[in-house]
C-alpha cells in the first residue's frame, strides 16, 4: 500500500471525526441549535482528502452550502407542487446556481433534498448552514494549514 495514501486516509479520518464530533456535540449537548447536516459528512471527504481541490476552498464550501439551501427553502415555500416535482427542480437550480456563481461544492448539491424533506424554516440558513459551515471552514484551515502544514486555502485558477 502506498504510504502517502495511507497517511492521507488516516489524517482525513481523524480530522473528520474531530470536525463532525464538534458539530455533533454542539447540536446534541448545547442549547445553541442544530449545527450538523448530512451533507457536511460529504464535505469532509473533499476538505480533508483533497484540500487542494477548488471544490474544497472556503468560498465554495460556504457559498455552495448557502446557495443550495436558500434555493431549497425558496422552492419549498414558493412552488406549490408535490415533493417528487420540487425536489429535482430545487437540486437542479442549486447545481446550476453553484456553477453560475463559481461556488461549486458537490456535497452541497444534496442540501435542497435535506431542506425540502425536512420542511425547514428560514432559520435553517443561520443554523446549521452559516454557523455550521463557518465551523467546518475554521477546522479545515486550522487542521490543514497548521497541523498538516498544507497550503490551505489555495488559489486555484482551474475553475
Amino acid at each position: 500500500m502506498n504510504k502517502k495514501i495511507l497517511n492521507q486516509s488516516i489524517t482525513s479520518a481523524i480530522f473528520s471525526i474531530i470536525t463532525i464530533g464538534v458539530l455533533t456535540l454542539l447540536t446534541y449537548k448545547t442549547e445553541f441549535g442544530v449545527f450538523l447536516i448530512a451533507s457536511f459528512g460529504s464535505s469532509m471527504v473533499i476538505l480533508y482528502g483533497y484540500p487542494e481541490s477548488p471544490f474544497a476552498q472556503p468560498k465554495n464550501i460556504f457559498f455552495g452550502h448557502l446557495v443550495t439551501s436558500v434555493i431549497g427553502i425558496l422552492v419549498l415555500n414558493f412552488i406549490p407542487l408535490q415533493l417528487f416535482i420540487i425536489i429535482p427542480i430545487a437540486v437542479g437550480l442549486g447545481v446550476g446556481f453553484m456553477i453560475l456563481l463559481n461556488v461549486t461544492h458537490p456535497p452541497a448539491g444534496g442540501n435542497p433534498i435535506i431542506v425540502i424533506i425536512g420542511s425547514v424554516s428560514y432559520d435553517y440558513l443561520i443554523n446549521p448552514i452559516i454557523f455550521g459551515t463557518l465551523i467546518v471552514i475554521l477546522f479545515g484551515i486550522v487542521l490543514n494549514r497548521f497541523v498538516l502544514k498544507k497550503k490551505y486555502p489555495v488559489k486555484n485558477k482551474i475553475f
